[in-house]
Formats: C-alpha cells, sequence, structure tokens
C-alpha cells in the first residue's frame, strides 16, 4: 500500500500507471513462457533433408544389405578389396585452392604461415549418365598434382592411339594407289592376327579432323608452341639472376575452379601465386624465340562432357573378354588415393560393410562430405582466401525453424519491446515533474 501525502516526510516517486502494471504483468507472462519454451531446447537444430538425400540414404541402406553377384558393381575384383569401378565413369566437377596453417612455415620464419593446398574435386558417375549425375554416384577430393598425374597420362596415351589409328586407317584410305587388293590383304592379316590373339584395341579415327590434329600436335614445337601439361608438376620457368628471383610455373584454378590454366609462382613449391605476372611471357625455344601454351590436352582433363570409362579396354572385339574386364588405373589410383562422400549419394563403395576399410571410411564420411560441400559453396575464393560475408553460404543441408523455436522467439521478442517501453515510461515519468512542491505535500518551510 502507497503511504498518504500525509505520512511522506521526503520527495516521494510518482505511483505508475496502470497502463505500466498491465505491461509489466504482460512483461512477466512472456518471460515465464520463454524460459518454458526453452527449457525444452527449441533452438536445437533440425535438418530437413532433401528428397534427393532422403531417396539416396535408402538405397545406400539397401545396398548395404544386398550380396554380390558376377555382374554387380560392388562386386571384388580377382578376390581382393579392389572396389569394382567398371560400370561407371570418371567426371570432373571442380578445382579449389584451399589457404590453410602450416607449422613448417611458421618455424621457418616465413613471412606468411598460410600454405596454399590444392583440391580436385571429381565424381563416379554411372556411365549411363554420367551427363547429369544426379544420383548414385560418388563424390571424392584429391591432392591436385595426383589428379593431373593419372588424367594427363590416360589423356596422352588415348591420344597416341588416336593418331595412330588415323595413320592407319585415314592415310591408307587417301592412298588410291594402293588399290583395292591392297585392302583386301590387309584385312586378311588383321584377321589372321586376331585368330592368334595378336589382335590390338579397336580405335575408330574421324578421318575428317585426326589428319589436321596429329598434324599439329606434332609440329607444335615446330609452330612456336609448348604443350601446358609440361608445367602439372612445379617447374622452374626463369632462372634468379642479379635483377630479380626465380620464378616457376604450376597448374592454378580458374574460371572460378571450373577450368585450370598454368600460373606463375615465386617459390619451388608452386604455393605463392603471383597473379599480376604471365606464363607466357617467359617462354622462349633454345634460339631465343617467343613461344605460348597449348591447352588442348590440359583441357580433356577438366572436360565436364568428356568423361572417362572406368571399364577398362580390352584388345579386339571379345565379348568374355569384356565381360571380364577389370577397372582402368586411372579409376583405381585415384579412388585409392582420394577423400570420399559416398553413402549419402547412394553409392556403396567402401562404406559397404563387405571390405575391410569401411569402419574407417564410415567414420570420417561425414566429415569428408562436409568439407567437400564447403568446397562447393564458395567458402573459398578462387586464391584459396576464405570467404567472409559473401552471398553464397555453407550449409550441410536444409534446416527448418520448429514450432517451439517460433514460438520462443516471438514471446523474447515481445517481452524485449515491452520491458524496453516500460523502462522509457518510467524513465520518463521520473524526470518529468521537475522539483517537487513539499509544501503540497505538508513539508515546512525553513
Amino acid at each position: 500500500q502507497w503511504p498518504s501525502s500525509q505520512e511522506q516526510n521526503f520527495v516521494s516517486l510518482p505511483r505508475p500507471s496502470s497502463t505500466i502494471t498491465m505491461m509489466f504483468k504482460f512483461c512477466s507472462i512472456a518471460m515465464a513462457l520463454f524460459a518454458g519454451a526453452a527449457s525444452a531446447n527449441p533452438f536445437e537444430a533440425k535438418t530437413t533433408p532433401s528428397n534427393a538425400n532422403a531417396k539416396a540414404a535408402y538405397t545406400a541402406k539397401l545396398m548395404k544389405k544386398a550380396v554380390p553377384t558376377k555382374n554387380s558393381q560392388i562386386r571384388k575384383l580377382n578376390d581382393n578389396d579392389e572396389i569394382d569401378l567398371t560400370g561407371y565413369s570418371l567426371k570432373f566437377e571442380k578445382c579449389q585452392f584451399v589457404k590453410s596453417y602450416s607449422q613448417d612455415l611458421a618455424e621457418a620464419g616465413s613471412d606468411t604461415v598460410l600454405a596454399t593446398q590444392r583440391f580436385v574435386l571429381f565424381r563416379l558417375c554411372p556411365s549411363g549418365s554420367c551427363s547429369s549425375c544426379n544420383y548414385n554416384y560418388g563424390e571424392y577430393m584429391v591432392d591436385m598434382e595426383d589428379y593431373l598425374g593419372y588424367t594427363v597420362e590416360y589423356r596422352q596415351e588415348e591420344q597416341e592411339e588416336m593418331c595412330n589409328a588415323c595413320e592407319e586407317q585415314c592415310y591408307y584410305e587417301a592412298d588410291d594407289a594402293a588399290g583395292d587388293d591392297a585392302a583386301a590383304e590387309e584385312e586378311e592379316e588383321d584377321a589372321g592376327d586376331d585368330a592368334n590373339g595378336g589382335g590390338r584395341r579397336l580405335v575408330t579415327a574421324d578421318c575428317d579432323t585426326c589428319q589436321s590434329d596429329c598434324q599439329k600436335i606434332a609440329n607444335m614445337e615446330a609452330n612456336y608452341y609448348l604443350d601446358a601439361t609440361a608445367f602439372v608438376q612445379c617447374a622452374e620457368l626463369k632462372e634468379a639472376d642479379d635483377d630479380s628471383d626465380a620464378l616457376y610455373a604450376g597448374p592454378i584454378c580458374a574460371s572460378q575452379g571450373a577450368k585450370i590454366k598454368i600460373g606463375v609462382f615465386t617459390d619451388e613449391d608452386c604455393m605463392f601465386l603471383d597473379s599480376s605476372k604471365d606464363v607466357e611471357d617467359y617462354l622462349t625455344d633454345d634460339d631465343g624465340n617467343g613461344m605460348k601454351l597449348s591447352h588442348a590436352l590440359l583441357k580433356t582433363t577438366y572436360s565436364s562432357t568428356d568423361c572417362i570409362s572406368c571399364l577398362e579396354d580390352v584388345d579386339g572385339d571379345d565379348d568374355a573378354a569384356k565381360a571380364d574386364a577389370g577397372n582402368k588405373e586411372v579409376c583405381s589410383e585415384l579412388y585409392e588415393s582420394a577423400a570420399k562422400c559416398e553413402s549419402k549419394h547412394g553409392f556403396s563403395g567402401l562404406s559397404s560393410n563387405d571390405y575391410y576399410q569401411s569402419d574407417n571410411q564410415i567414420s570420417n564420411e561425414e566429415l569428408v562430405c562436409d568439407f567437400i560441400s564447403s568446397l562447393k559453396s564458395g567458402t573459398y575464393s578462387q586464391d584459396g582466401e576464405i570467404v567472409i560475408g559473401g552471398s553464397k553460404v555453407y550449409t550441410s543441408g536444409g534446416t527448418s525453424t520448429s514450432g517451439g523455436q517460433k514460438f520462443a522467439l516471438t514471446f523474447f521478442i515481445i517481452g524485449t519491446v515491452g520491458l524496453a517501453v516500460y523502462a522509457a515510461m518510467l524513465h520518463t515519468q521520473l524526470t518529468k515533474g521537475g522539483k517537487p512542491d513539499l509544501s503540497a505535500q505538508g513539508g515546512a518551510m525553513a
């Protein structure tokens, strides 16, 4: 009960109005409801998987219980633990630099402690759907040097076989002097070789284009071009002299990771890129003539449309040999070297319990999948720097707000606004009255 004016000997505080009292009661109720909702931990994130991920997870669960058959894509090859990849094709996805702390650079007293790591993301897609590749695939991350080492070697062999076939098939077709008899004799010799088990891989050359293409490859240096694949491993570009330090050339990510080109670096490990320099400014032949880079072969390693079939090539046209064919070396080597994200996409692979490495794969797969997602979502710039406040936000899965979260947030906001209004009104009433009238409250004047 508030004292009457006659009982007050000192300046009294003004009474709060009924509006303030009601506001205070409302805020109290709101805060109580908020506390009750918070006790149920409504802010715990809930992941809402997409339909594709849910379908992939369901298929992966079924695949773990599947029994390998002769034609199964998860069977073991040659009674060992090599995964059967013959029904899949290798598809380039993205190139990404990542700058991270290096203890070696710190101990060496380098100007920076951030070393550049270079990764390539690729997929193993069902051979019949390599162009889309949105289901039943595996996603992988491997060091760029390893990726380029295996894929460049494969593409070089493919190029050599194409030119050999072009020489045998197309130049012969252009030689009218050979006549039909020579053609019949050639066919008989090939048939005899096949019958004796000496058949060769059948490569069909496109005579409309292969002749000019192979001539360009053979005359590349004569036309002052150097194959860009010569620098897929870091190599010295310019020796040090009295005026400048040595420079090095190596692969870099371009077009936001969609392409791989050759850049100029200031160190022998190709970690520190000098983007102000162009590699072609330092290329010369033995006579000092300037040269340019040919990217024709390098482009085939990051093509998103020309996938590499993992089915091993066989000699001749023997159906039985094709049925028993194993994995291509390029697929097996990259698969073994790569960090794997498989089960969430419906790919069994090492996530299957049939393999001795499955425990290690399963225990690390979620971490690998999250890191691959961060590389794809724009967490890092093309040069490897961490992007802060960019337009792209990294999420490993979709999220939704629960009813408890919405309830708690609403009352928290209302309660905060109510307390602010109450404080403002109280402050106004305390300061608006000015000096108190002591005579009106029964005080004596001195």
